[in-house]
């Protein structure tokens, strides 16, 4: 069976950081294009981040420079290292997997159940 699984959602304070972890079963992530995303209450999902097959990141323009997307193939897991937290960064992070390089949801399958990130003082 194909799943991934996310952790490491969190309350953290503005300018903290979070690591949030998406673990595969059933099949390698080194061979897929894996993106992280999020939605916030009454908004659509968007793309935050995502890494190809050869560790090429992208970013979206809201978190570059802020957010770091990274992938450990012996333990099958993609991690979004999260700094300089803002209010609204506040929203479910999910992984899911892809074969196109690219932030765009319809694009992507074998999701997450996603983990909370709130970002509240």
């Amino acid at each position: 069976q194909l799943q991934l699984v996310e952790s490491g959602g969190d309350l953290v304070q503005p300018g903290g950081s979070l690591r949030l972890s998406c673990a595969a079963s059933g099949f390698a992530l080194r061979y897929n294009v894996i993106g992280w995303f999020r939605q916030a209450p009454g908004k659509e999902r968007e793309g935050v981040s995502c890494i190809n097959i050869v560790d090429d990141p992208m970013y979206s323009d809201s978190v570059k420079g802020r957010f770091t997307i990274s992938r450990d193939n012996a333990k099958n897991t993609v991690y979004l290292q999260m700094n300089m937290l803002k209010f609204e960064d506040t929203a479910v992070y999910y992984c899911a997997r892809s074969t196109r390089f690219s932030l765009n949801r319809y694009d992507y399958t074998t999701w997450g159940q996603g983990t909370q990130v709130t970002v509240s003082s």
